[in-house]
């Protein structure tokens, strides 16, 4: 029962890499780890009984091998058994079993062979044939380089001499490229077995030479990373044999150096040399036995050393770990199968070549779309988020925080200023000077501020069309969408379409409403501030700042503006100290003494002099007028502007959009165009049918057990 369970697993293994997919359940295992020069490739063929891996100088395992020992009991075996079951049935049948038994035990030099998943019947009898093949199948992936490839070669090999054991050969651990070797070599073959190590299923198995310092071992430092309690670690320390004189790792063993909860198993192997000299296996099996047993450190603890029970610990280790795992790989196994059937089903059948099949499947694709298109704009949607804001919530943002306060926050006095308005105030009474307060002038101001407000809403319906189009992209992210990259093409080139249709009346209609503002000053609104309120606001203002207590010159009987400036005011009627109508208006351009000669006015007039009184209250007044004005204009924009926006594209496009759609993509002659799927759905559908299947018979594997 035990040894069928590390069968089972690796018939797991088998499915998935049978259908050439990646294993998604974490399948228990042994990874064997180690330097180049610990050893690893020995106590693998050691473990195996024979010689079958390739050998020589830098990286000799460049992917990793799954080793699947498979105990097939020898036909000498299975012989005697069945002779001892019949005992006792019929003397001549205990006479046939006995010539059989000897006839077969001819026989057992060929029972022990090897199979390679991606060579399936094939059976190789001669393992020098086995290094051969894994040689070529390595070089198929990497080339005749020292580079390496993730993509593992399975190899199962069926011997009565071997225990029913899976282990992962890893490349060994390097630290400078030598020759052809990529730069980052000891990189990338870190990630490679971190990749394997890390999965929690995982024995981790870590070489290292017992002739060096354990604190140095770079197995056991990179196992320590993933499992610092060494919880899933097995110790094998190789090259027993070649220690100094004296000296022996029974401190290691006893866990007192770097402890493991699974122990260490000290291993002798062949030496180059006896490699060299063709040294078999089984003679070094019995020299490694001779040595512990004889060795005075050792003798007493023989049992536990060598490769023998090494090959023991590892197969009662895996069982015991498979038989914890299972239920879990049930489950795993089960939830990635749903997942798989969910993806397939969303992915959906291949589309039949039927014209009506076809043309029922854009009219749904249509009607859907319009139907979330509406439901997103509305806030209905069934996939409302607390995430962030979407959809209608992101418009209603533009219009009352950006648009709105991008609106308040224009000053018109930003680009008006005083020294504006008096100009303005004395070309609007063009020859003749003006009693009061000039209409004129006032309205020739607030109409050039009205006209700044064009500007924001037309970059308001800019804002809007962004987020139809965010809501179309965001609709567009569906599966259906991805798997016919023709339908989804055509569906936004039709909808941008439509809403740069959309976007010349809007903007029309938005422009008249600001032209229809600025076209007629309605002066008798009733927020506005009348013409007298106004000017009483301004006296109040000068009177706060005039002649202040004891001031020096609170006597005097003259008026001076509220800056304090000593300028004539236009009220003054005094002949000898008059500058004339317009008081300091203009700035005279030089210091000169007053002369009865005169001169013609320069070709341009500038105002640079300081204001009269009158004049500063005049400006004033003006100022405030238009302020009145300007914000009863700017509280109509903003409530007006979105409802044109709302009205000529947002609503628009809700009410029409299906139509369009239907009238651009609802034609036969573009079907089969349409519902052409792309290359990722075509090979994901693959991918996953193939999952699906490795899954369900892993599941049927499993459910055996």
């Amino acid at each position: 029962m035990d040894a069928n369970l590390i069968k089972t697993v690796n018939r797991l293994q088998d499915a998935f890499a049978t259908v050439g997919v990646h294993n998604p359940v974490d399948l228990p295992q042994i990874a064997v780890i180690g330097s180049q020069s610990s050893g690893k490739s020995s106590v693998l063929e050691n473990i195996v009984g024979r010689d079958f891996l390739p050998r020589g100088t830098g990286i000799v395992t460049r992917r990793p091998l799954i080793l699947q020992l498979i105990n097939r009991p020898s036909k000498k075996d299975a012989a005697n058994k069945a002779a001892t079951d019949s005992k006792g049935a019929t003397e001549n049948g205990e006479s046939d079993n006995t010539k059989a038994s000897a006839t077969n035990g001819k026989q057992e030099e060929a029972e022990e062979w090897g199979e390679f998943l991606h060579l399936p019947g094939v059976k190789f009898t001669d393992f020098n044939k086995i290094r051969e093949e894994i040689v070529k199948e390595t070089e198929s992936k990497t080339g005749k380089n020292a580079g390496i490839s993730p993509q593992p070669i399975n190899l199962r090999i069926y011997s009565p001499n071997v225990l029913t054991l899976t282990l992962v050969d890893l490349p060994g651990l390097t630290k400078v490229p030598v020759g052809d070797q990529p730069k980052d070599i000891e990189k990338q073959i870190r990630d490679m077995i971190i990749k394997y190590i890390t999965k929690p299923n995982a024995i981790i198995l870590a070489v290292t030479a017992g002739n060096t310092d354990l604190a140095n071992s770079d197995g056991l430092k990179l196992a320590r990373e993933v499992d610092p309690e060494g919880l899933r670690t097995i110790g094998v320390l190789t090259k027993i044999d070649l220690m100094d004189h004296g000296t022996d790792v029974v401190d290691i063993l006893a866990g007192r150096i770097i402890p493991l909860r699974l122990g260490y198993v000290p291993v002798i192997n062949r030496g180059q040399r006896d490699i060299d000299n063709k040294k078999s296996i089984h003679s070094a099996l019995d020299n490694e036995k001779q040595f512990f047993e004889n060795h005075p450190s050792y003798r007493s603890k023989a049992q536990y050393c060598g490769t023998p029970f090494l090959a023991r610990k590892l197969n009662m280790i895996l069982m015991h770990h498979i038989r914890n795992t299972l239920p879990e790989i049930k489950a795993k196994i089960q939830a990635a199968l749903a997942k798989y059937q969910a993806e397939l089903a969303q992915l959906g059948d291949p589309v039949e070549d039927s014209n009506s099949h076809q043309a029922n499947m854009v009219l749904n694709v249509i009607t859907e779309f319009c139907n979330e298109f509406r439901t997103i704009i509305d806030g209905k949607s069934n996939e409302l988020t607390s995430f962030e804001l979407s959809g209608g919530a992101r418009i209603s943002f533009v219009f009352h925080e950006v648009f709105a306060n991008g609106v308040k926050s224009i000053d018109p006095f930003d680009q008006v200023k005083d020294v504006d308005i008096r100009t303005i105030l004395y070309n609007s009474s063009g020859s003749s000077p003006a009693l009061f307060v000039g209409t004129a002038a006032f309205e020739v101001i607030v109409k050039q501020q009205i006209k700044r407000l064009e500007e924001p809403s037309t970059k308001c319906i800019t804002l809007v069309y962004d987020e139809l189009v965010r809501i179309l992209s965001q609709l567009l992210q569906k599966q259906l969408f991805r798997r016919f990259p023709e339908l989804k093409e055509k569906f936004y080139s039709v909808v941008i379409a439509f809403y740069k249709k959309a976007l010349s009346p809007t903007s029309k209609l938005v422009q008249d409403l600001i032209s229809m503002e600025s076209c007629y000053i309605n002066t008798g609104h009733p927020d506005f501030l009348s013409g007298h309120k106004a000017l009483a606001i301004v006296n109040e203002r000068v009177n706060a700042t005039k002649n202040p207590p004891n001031h020096p010159d609170s006597k005097k009987s003259g008026t001076s503006p509220p800056t304090g400036n000593p300028g004539l005011s236009l009220l003054n009627q005094d002949s000898e100290s008059s500058t004339g109508f317009f008081g300091s208006f203009f700035s005279s351009s030089s210091n000169k003494k007053k002369t009865a000669l005169m001169e013609s006015p320069p070709a341009v007039l500038k105002a640079s002099g300081t204001l009269s009184e009158r004049e500063y209250m005049e400006t004033e007044v003006i100022k405030l007028l238009i302020q009145s004005y300007y914000n009863i204009v700017k509280r109509t924009v903003i409530d007006m502007v979105p409802k044109a926006i709302m009205l000529n594209l947002v609503t628009q496009a809700k009410e029409n959009l299906q139509r369009e759609l239907l009238a651009e993509l609802y034609k036969s002659e573009v079907l089969d165009e349409l519902l052409k799927e792309s290359e990722f759905t075509l090979q994901r559908r693959k991918e996953c049918k193939k999952m699906i299947e490795a899954l369900q018979k892993a599941d049927e594997i499993v459910a055996t057990v």
